[in-house]
């Protein structure tokens, strides 16, 4: 537990830190593309191990129809 609370303080003070120097804090979002990059070559190992091609292209349209909004 002591472990836990002196991670929250260090990033605490790093963010202070931060901020001391005119950096800006970041907001913890990342471009879609981004998650995009991330997912995508694991989706094509389970798509490949277990032959889900269909339901793969099913979700991928999916979230290309929520990434247009």
């Amino acid at each position: 537990m002591d472990r836990i609370a002196g991670r929250t303080a260090l990033r605490a003070q790093g963010r202070r830190f931060a901020s001391v120097l005119g950096g800006h804090q970041s907001s913890g979002t990342r471009h879609p593309l981004v998650a995009v990059a991330m997912v995508l070559p694991l989706a094509i190992v389970l798509a490949v191990v277990f032959g889900g091609w269909e339901a793969v292209i099913t979700q991928a349209s999916s979230v290309v129809g929520l990434l247009g909004r």
